[in-house]
């Protein structure tokens, strides 16, 4: 095959397994000179696993890479990165007591390395910096930097090495709006330049607003690329999710059908949280400083924030995990002190965060996991002994509601995919049928219909009274879903927005502590 000379890469015939699970399945990608080039689809759609073939992390177990016409062979990351090719991934491989230069320049031959002058890589650095609108200070230690600089020192780190080609996963997923503005016009003025840019994303909007062409992967296989320019929106969700999805009436992309129903709210205050403040653990300092709110029934009330802000913490002192200072009252109750096997039993359920660490016991099975919390109530156990048939009943009737992919409910969780880690979560803090929910991103790591699934599940709790207190990096899902929208910044809630209020450059600014 021969290449246009206008193509910088091709991947043919790719295929990756894992074991039984086939990741990719004869993919095929070809990337342009000067070309932002969008890959797109659901969480497991291969999108991940196809760039690290290509970055030299996996091996593939078929087909081949061509860059510049020729075929290459990328067994390791410094093998791609001799080939021009760079990649940010979703997690910033970082040290944090160092520089943001001293980061850049890791792993690179200095010229002068017992002495450690880095001058002239600086002067490269800031020359990069100023050309493609990346601006940081390169003597700034990281573990200072908000996300914004952090990603920036990644983006850098590739075009120090000489990039031509950058793979970005999922690059806005931690950023405020006007960060996200600053991140496609540097992308832009780098494709100018020459480079080429792969950006995986599962958000349709961003596609469409930065890439020239899209490829679309569902299922590890390639099912369409398509010029921006060649397809409707409808095009490529179908391509992502199947012609199985009624799109004309998904919650996703049909807000104003369902704007009455979440207006609604009831009168009662069921949650009031007055002073509450939470101190870090290994320093004096506080990470949530003062905050007060209430959640009616019925409320959805939304907390937006880049990562890191407080969260976390809000999440766990509200569960009883994290000690704190304030006032915190449910149902009529002030429930401050009372310890999380308590605050289950009285109606708070919480999906958290961390999937991983936090909610679920991978040694035990999923049935145990799924019953978690509810382990010594009827009717799973009559206070001294579990019985497992009622166990075992209930657990296949959430696996089939929530579609948990598992063999069956006593094989072990550690076996499940992250995003079937989060269906059981989620199935575990439906089937409580809680007063009260916490959920922290209850949505990542799904694809479109279980999202979908998710919100319609919400809605459902929301008719019969419950109230939801939904922590979200993703303010198209806070705008789509809350009542309300509380901004937070440092530990500090900088302001709080009615339904009607909702935009999302405002809301990035309080997110960023400028209102």
């Amino acid at each position: 095959m021969t290449p246009s000379e206008s193509t910088l890469l091709e991947m043919r015939g790719v295929r990756k397994t894992f074991g039984p699970v086939i990741a990719l399945d004869n993919v095929t990608l070809n990337v342009k000179r000067g070309e932002i080039h969008g890959l797109l689809g659901g969480n497991g759609a291969g999108k991940t696993t196809l760039m690290n073939v290509l970055f030299g992390l996996y091996k593939a177990d078929a087909g081949e890479i061509a860059v510049d016409g020729r075929v290459a062979q990328v067994r390791s990351p410094r093998e791609a990165i001799g080939l021009g090719i760079g990649m940010v991934h979703q997690q910033f491989l970082q040290v944090n007591s160092f520089s943001a230069a001293e980061n850049i320049v890791l792993g690179t031959p200095l010229r002068n390395r017992p002495t450690l002058d880095l001058t002239t890589p600086k002067q490269k650095i800031r020359a990069l910096s100023e050309k493609f609108g990346l601006s940081l200070d390169p003597d700034a230690t990281l573990e200072s930097q908000p996300m914004g600089v952090r990603q920036r020192v990644e983006i850098l780190k590739a075009l120090y090495r000489d990039a031509k080609l950058l793979i970005l996963d999922e690059p806005t997923t931690m950023l405020t709006p006007q960060q996200v503005d600053s991140l496609f016009n540097s992308l832009r003025a780098m494709v100018k330049s020459g480079l080429s840019v792969i950006f995986i994303t599962h958000k349709l909007r961003e596609v469409l607003t930065l890439c020239e062409r899209i490829t679309v992967l569902r299922n590890g296989k390639s099912v369409i690329t398509l010029a921006r320019e060649e397809a409707t929106e409808d095009t490529f969700i179908k391509a992502m999710v199947g012609e199985e999805m009624n799109i004309g009436r998904s919650l996703l992309f049909a807000k104003s059908s369902y704007e009455t129903e979440i207006a609604q709210v009831g009168s009662k205050e069921l949650l009031k949280v007055d002073g509450l403040s939470v101190e870090a653990a290994s320093q004096e300092n506080q990470v949530i400083s003062d905050w007060s709110f209430t959640l009616r029934e019925g409320e959805i009330l939304g907390v937006a924030g880049v990562a890191g802000n407080g969260q976390h913490e809000l999440a766990e002192s509200l569960m009883g995990i994290r000690p704190c200072k304030g006032k915190v009252v449910f149902d009529g109750a002030e429930m401050t002190t009372l310890v999380t096997r308590d605050l289950l039993a009285r109606g708070i359920a919480y999906v958290p965060e961390n999937r991983w660490d936090d909610g679920l016991l991978p040694k035990a099975t999923v049935a145990q996991n799924l019953i978690l919390g509810s382990h010594r109530r009827p009717p799973y156990s009559n206070g001294l002994m579990l019985n497992l048939g009622a166990i075992l009943k209930r657990s296949q009737e959430l696996i089939d509601e929530f579609k948990i992919k598992t063999e069956s409910p006593q094989s072990l969780a550690a076996n499940l995919s992250g995003g079937n880690v989060q269906r059981m979560m989620l199935a575990r803090a439906f089937s409580q049928n809680p007063k009260l929910m916490i959920v922290h991103n209850p949505t990542q790591g799904l694809d479109i219909p279980s999202t979908e699934f998710v919100y319609n599940k919400l809605l459902e709790r929301k008719r019969a009274g419950m109230g939801t207190l939904l922590i979200s990096e993703n303010l198209d899902e806070l705008f789509l879903m809350c009542n309300r929208v509380a901004a937070i910044y440092r530990g500090r809630i900088v302001g709080v927005l009615e339904r009607g209020q909702f935009d999302a450059y405002r809301v990035g600014r309080m997110m960023s502590g400028l209102e």
